[in-house]
């Protein structure tokens, strides 16, 4: 790619996105509902085929590593069939620290964070917080620190943190 090509990519990710950290490259293509709550920081890249679903803030750190086909999903909808059928939808934001590499096909879901350094492993989903440092892998496998009552599934207790964008003070 040209670095004409890149000028134009580059910019188009500034008027697309909320915020866009130095270095920042994206892989055609790239799909977002909004664009404006995604918050990329720099030296990160994202490989082909990725979809962030950002209903709420995406916010993802610097020197982080999407591999193809990544999803961020921050929509959800109630559990309770009654909401849930006359469409009610709601979402939750999703936090990546510094230097997270998310392998092939990986999907996050909404509400989680992944901590600084960590690695989540090929084609599995992540429902839920990752400690620093973490390495999930594997299919239908992903750390958890959510609340029983938040999510219903008997998970550890632990708290979801959301932060600043680095690249830009917001």
């Amino acid at each position: 790619m040209g670095e004409m090509e890149q000028d134009v990519r580059d910019r188009i990710l500034r008027e697309m996105l909320g915020c866009v950290g130095q270095g920042v490259h994206i892989r055609p293509t790239f799909h977002c509902e909004y664009g404006t709550p995604i918050s990329i920081g720099a030296r990160t890249f994202v490989n082909f085929d990725c979809v962030m679903l950002d209903v709420a803030p995406i916010t993802i750190g610097e020197g982080c590593q999407v591999a193809t086909r990544g999803q961020f999903l921050t929509a959800t909808h109630p559990t309770d069939p009654g909401p849930r059928r006359i469409g009610w939808e709601y979402a939750e934001p999703i936090t990546l620290g510094d230097n997270v590499w998310l392998g092939g096909g990986v999907i996050v879901c909404p509400g989680v964070t992944i901590g600084d350094d960590t690695v989540v492993g090929l084609g599995p989903w992540s429902r839920a917080t990752c400690p620093q440092a973490s390495s999930p892998s594997g299919p239908r496998r992903g750390c958890c620190a959510r609340s029983a009552s938040a999510t219903g599934s008997g998970c550890r207790s632990g708290e979801l943190e959301s932060r600043p964008c680095e690249c830009c003070s917001t």
